[in-house]
């Protein structure tokens, strides 16, 4: 797609991943206003930018610098141009400075200066807004606006998303004094505490995350190890026990536990197995209570299970079990509501389908047959004006073929509208027999918390 700069303008632009800047705008939005047309949500391919530059002109080649280099504009710490977006006072009076340069500037000395006043200026202002703005990150934002922001892999340590934490977690606890953990997205397996399966080997050794160092076997959910051990833990009998969790030593703050600290209470997780439209999906059931009988969000249940804790080896009671069925079920129920819509707005999607070729059917033939009136028309009229017997025979001859068309298309009209009716007959006929649900409720686990 070949576009002017309306192109930047609040479109979306998801089959193109191709960003050609024929000419570099001086105001540093407008090139992230062009990106985040096609890099946006919906993409299916990383998107590529190439810049124009006219290599000859002096002050080109210096905003070029100024916007890609000097202030990281495709590589921001929270996005694209976060750098120069969020430090530059206004875009607008970048752009007014570049032009002043241009305005008054005649002599490659000339332009070279001005250049090195403005981005020693802004250099000084984007180091210092950048470094309060990282501190405030880490020292303030809950830890789910952390997972939210692609923090930059220079300034801290490697980032794993929350499916890779789990995993490094979960191997974490299983494989204990047989590997030692380094930085949290590696370890070193020193000895395999599992037997073969299926005759494959798990080698010692280095393991880590992919896209890390590359000089280790590549640690991953669909690895051999990884396999075996989410088996054992998945199959693994566990008691009712007492889990003291440690929210204090926690490096982040995690703002819906707040108001739980120093609380107790019990925790039940249990899976929710659901099969539906020929498909089958796993649903993790998290319910919580204090000891107060206040009910945990499924948010806070979540979060709490992801603090460091040890075990508390005395007998365990659990208290207000009721309260803990009860929230099973509820949300069992939501779960279940929520697929129900969901499987809704699929009939109507398929609906509409049907609905639409429909429609676009009956316009077809609608279309053709008012075409055929309009020939009969011209062929009576015609017959009616000729002034021979020959030539009226002959405009009637043409008229009577080209009603015996227009019966055919009538009669396909009424074929078509029966076909329709059978289709969506047979629409429903199909969903009804797949929304058949089987579900399955399986307790994996129940647990008496305190959190310190």
């Amino acid at each position: 797609m070949i576009a002017t700069e309306a192109g930047a303008e609040g479109i979306n632009l998801q089959f193109c991943s191709l960003v050609v800047n024929y000419d570099l705008p001086w105001n540093p939005q407008r090139i992230e206003q062009r990106i985040g047309r096609c890099h946006r949500y919906g993409q299916q391919h990383d998107v590529v930018v190439v810049n124009f530059l006219n290599k000859n002109n002096e002050a080109d080649q210096r905003v070029y610098k100024i916007l890609a280099e000097k202030f990281s504009l495709f590589e921001g710490v929270f996005g694209a141009s976060d750098e120069v977006l969020g430090a530059i006072e206004s875009g607008v009076d970048f752009e007014k400075r570049i032009n002043d340069i241009y305005q008054h500037c005649r002599t490659p000395e000339e332009i070279t200066t001005s250049f090195d006043q403005l981005q020693a200026e802004l250099g000084s202002q984007i180091n210092e807004t950048m470094t309060k703005t990282r501190q405030q990150l880490l020292e303030n934002f809950d830890e789910e606006v952390h997972e939210k922001l692609r923090i930059n892999l220079r300034d801290s340590e490697a980032y794993l998303n929350r499916y890779e934490q789990m995993l490094m977690d979960l191997t974490h606890a299983e494989l204990g004094d047989n590997a030692e953990f380094i930085d949290g997205s590696s370890f070193w397996l020193h000895n395999n505490p599992y037997e073969l399966k299926d005759n494959v080997e798990i080698p010692l050794g280095r393991y880590e995350l992919p896209r890390r160092t590359g000089d280790a076997h590549y640690y991953r959910l669909n690895h051999p190890l990884a396999e075996i051990v989410i088996d054992a833990a998945t199959s693994r009998e566990l008691p009712v026990a007492e889990l003291i969790f440690d929210y204090s030593n926690h490096p982040t703050r995690i703002s819906v536990l707040d108001q739980l600290k120093g609380s107790a209470g019990a925790l039940t997780a249990a899976l929710l197995t659901i099969e539906a439209l020929d498909q089958i999906e796993d649903y993790l059931i998290l319910s919580g209570v204090t000891e107060e009988g206040m009910l945990l969000e499924e948010e806070q249940a979540r979060r709490l299970l992801t603090l460091s804790a040890k075990v508390n080896a005395t007998a365990v009671e659990i208290t207000n079990s009721e309260f803990l069925t009860a929230a099973v079920g509820e949300r069992k129920q939501n779960v279940l509501k929520a697929i129900s819509e969901r499987n809704a707005s699929f009939f109507e999607v398929e609906a509409n389908k049907i609905d639409n070729w429909a429609d676009d059917l009956k316009v077809g033939l609608e279309r053709e047959i008012k075409d055929l009136d309009r020939q009969i028309k011209e062929a009576r009229r015609a017959s009616t004006m000729a002034s021979t017997l020959e030539e009226k025979l002959s405009f009637q001859k043409q008229m009577r073929t080209i009603e015996g068309h227009r019966s055919t298309k009538r009669r396909a009209l009424f074929d078509a509208q029966d076909e329709i009716d059978k289709k969506r007959e047979q629409l429903i006929s199909e969903i009804e027999g797949k929304m058949k649900q089987k579900t399955e409720m399986e307790l994996l686990f129940t647990i008496r918390w305190q959190m310190l």
